[in-house]
């Protein structure tokens, strides 16, 4: 099994009781959703700009920071977190992440390296790992990329939507059954 199918897999570890201990209330919907809306922004625009494994994007959201759809993710995780309003799953859900895409965030790194060498090394030295940088990357190794909904697509991107959606409607429900 791939690390990338370990992660998505062991995240239903999560859910699952999180739904269950979740007691999501109006205002912290309302600024869970906000959250989670931020984070499939900046996932749709990573998703729809990249080139994956056969350029090195360093454009788009690249040019802020190299992992953009980890940064997406982790706004969108905290967002439903925040929602279900369950303050001890915050601390399970930062390890959670810190654990997962820590390793993720490596693995790539590895593989890239292995794949654009000094190229991608010259990038990574000029671009943070996650927190982004105030100005957009413009190094030698710099090459625009436009977004593309045909790439958001490709990327299957929507899945994510979907998925938010589907929890975000599970918490509303409950939030109406707990009323």
């Amino acid at each position: 099994m791939s690390f990338r199918r370990l992660r998505l897999r062991s995240a239903w570890l999560l859910i699952l009781p999180f739904f269950y201990f979740a007691s999501p209330r109006p205002g912290l919907m309302a600024a869970g959703v906000t959250l989670s809306a931020l984070g499939l922004v900046v996932r749709a625009w990573a998703a729809g700009t990249i080139h994956k494994d056969r350029v090195l994007t360093t454009g788009g959201p690249y040019s802020y920071t190299r992992n953009p759809l980890y940064l997406g993710s982790l706004f969108l995780g905290f967002g439903v977190v925040v929602a279900g309003a369950v303050v001890w799953f915050a601390a399970l859900f930062a390890g959670f992440y810190v654990l997962m895409y820590g390793m993720t965030m490596r693995q790539e790194r590895r593989s890239l390296e292995d794949l654009f060498g000094d190229r991608y090394r010259e990038y990574a030295g000029s671009v943070p790992a996650l927190v982004p940088r105030p100005t957009p990357y413009r190094g030698p190794t710099h090459a625009e990329t436009s977004f593309s909904v045909a790439r958001y697509l490709q990327n299957k991107e929507w899945e994510a939507l979907l998925g938010s959606v589907a929890g975000f409607g599970l918490l509303a429900a409950k939030m109406i059954w707990l009323a």
